[in-house]
């Protein structure tokens, strides 16, 4: 049973995110050969204040905006 975990940054459309659900699960059945039934897709969402890359925060909290 394949079991991708996937941390986005929040506020992506309920439809973005099924889509992106069906492309992977798609790819995973197509790659590995595995039933798609047996797909298991966990989201994670975050803030982006608790994502960074290069040292850099991807946005600050609303109270520290301004």
């Amino acid at each position: 049973m394949p079991i991708v975990e996937m941390t986005l940054i929040e506020g992506r459309t309920f439809e973005k995110k099924k889509a992106m659900v069906e492309a992977v699960t798609d790819a995973i059945v197509t790659t590995l050969g595995a039933p798609r039934e047996t797909v298991r897709i966990v989201i994670r969402e975050v803030p982006a204040w608790h994502f960074a890359a290069g040292g850099e925060l991807k946005g600050r909290p609303p109270e520290a905006e301004g």
